[in-house]
């Protein structure tokens, strides 16, 4: 009885501390925090496809977050996603030929703005559009292409392997 009580009481405390981790973490990824000490300047780009990208994500160059994604709206007009950033004054020599691409952080993780600098000696400002993008990669898209290519391929060659039975029958 006191051996049932004991495992019912080490099963409940190791259940709370996975809660307590996951709450944890959970608060560690949507931490949408940006230290601003000087102002934001507002900058925007035009994606096709933005997967799953969230307003709130981070805008990061070599790895340093720099900002933040601002929000997500469609330009009827041109069937796009427009995204505004909000980059931190302190980082304001980005060149204004960089580019932007929808990356994702791991396999499975969150979505968010990779910039990559380009070679201009002027800088981007308030208001300024990023036009060298690249889209969010969508893991289905991905497999539906391999699975099509894998069977055309199949196709190819039970089409050619019957093209050459036929001829050796004919030469028989």
């Amino acid at each position: 009885m006191r051996s049932t009580r004991t495992v019912e009481i080490s099963t409940g405390l190791f259940v709370l501390l996975g809660f307590a981790a996951l709450f944890f973490m959970v608060t560690q990824i949507t931490n949408r925090e940006l230290s601003v000490d000087g102002g934001s300047y507002d900058v925007t780009a035009r994606f096709e496809n933005i997967g799953s990208l969230k307003p709130g994500a981070a805008v990061s160059m070599a790895g340093v977050t720099v900002g933040r994604v601002d929000s997500i709206t469609f330009d009827q007009s041109v069937y796009k996603a427009v995204v505004k950033m909000r980059i931190a004054s302190n980082y304001n020599r980005i060149p204004n030929d960089s580019d932007a691409a929808i990356m994702t952080s791991g396999l499975l993780g969150g979505q968010y703005i990779g910039i990559t600098a380009g070679g201009s000696e002027e800088y981007l400002k308030a208001g300024d559009r990023i036009e060298l993008v690249q889209d969010a990669l969508v893991l289905e898209n991905l497999i539906n292409q391999l699975v099509a290519s894998f069977m055309s391929k199949k196709d190819d060659q039970s089409s050619s392997s019957g093209g050459q039975n036929k001829t050796e029958e004919a030469k028989q």
